[in-house]
């Protein structure tokens, strides 16, 4: 039964340590806990009378969520491993009575320190592998630490790459009436431009997915209300007479297109055409 509690600390372990892997160094579209918590949050918002407010809190909050779940996942699991063998495989402090302490609350205090890497050492571990799996439970701890703050420095600037993005689209449709044609190297150029930005927001979304349920704020900084412009200033640019806008102009459709898919794929799930998937990205943003 011992063995048993033990096991189930290490598989908790492992199971946080893979969440860990595949959020931030490997992601995938299969989800996973984050990407559950972070969806509830989304999704919750909506019932809300004050969404706009609400949303634009969801994200900040959703990522505290996750990472107060990874730290606490890490300690239970430490715990659990370290609860068989309390108080026996540990030496208290002498003013510390290993009889009268309590197993669970001791290992869990033993699990905090560990990770925190605190090292107070009023309760050190006296049995030959729990001396070696108490400072791998510290590693762990460091390792956790340095993926949030990896995770943080890389997930705002993706935001800021999505909310340039918006803000350029949203200039050029209120420039628009004094440039409609889309011709020469000055229409190639501004479309080439929009496909290198269009791009590098298509592999954040796919670096940083939980960058979806970041709200952009005001119309004007939101990929999700101002990305139809894109569209339409790629289906202008297929019509020009000029052989290298049309070219530019393909290129900005194939990358609107892959966008369209990874958002599809991960978030929306609604099966259709490129301007269905930006519709109901506007939508899902309060923006429909």
């Amino acid at each position: 039964m011992y063995g048993l509690v033990s096991l189930l600390g290490a598989g908790l372990v492992m199971a946080t340590l893979r969440e860990l892997f595949h959020t931030i160094w490997h992601p995938t579209r299969r989800g996973g806990a984050s990407r559950l918590v972070m969806s509830a949050l989304w999704h919750g918002s909506r019932r809300v009378r004050a969404r706009e407010r609400m949303a634009a809190l969801v994200g900040p909050l959703s990522m505290v969520a996750v990472m107060a779940l990874w730290a606490s996942a890490i300690v239970a699991g430490w715990a659990l491993i370290y609860l068989p063998h309390m108080p026996e495989g540990f030496t208290f402090q002498s003013a510390l009575e290993p009889s009268a302490r309590s197993n669970l609350l001791d290992s869990v205090y033993v699990s905090l320190v560990m990770v925190a890497t605190l090292g107070l050492g009023d309760v050190t571990p006296n049995t030959g592998w729990l001396r070696v799996i108490t400072p791998l439970e510290a590693l762990v701890g460091f390792v956790l630490l340095s993926a949030v703050v990896s995770w943080v420095l890389g997930i705002y600037p993706a935001l800021a790459r999505r909310r340039a993005l918006a803000l350029r689209l949203a200039l050029l449709r209120e420039a628009d009436p004094s440039a409609r044609r889309l011709d020469g190297p000055a229409g190639a150029a501004l479309l080439e431009g929009l496909t290198g930005e269009v791009i590098r927001v298509r592999v954040d979304f796919s670096q940083y997915a939980e960058g979806y349920f970041f709200h952009d704020g005001e119309p004007r900084t939101s990929l999700a209300a101002g990305i139809g412009y894109a569209v339409d200033l790629a289906d202008r640019g297929r019509k020009a007479p000029d052989a290298d806008v049309r070219l530019a102009a393909a290129m900005l459709a194939g990358a609107l297109d892959d966008l369209a898919t990874v958002l599809d794929q991960r978030f929306l799930r609604t099966g259709g055409a490129s301007h269905e998937v930006f519709a109901a990205y506007a939508a899902d943003h309060g923006y429909g």
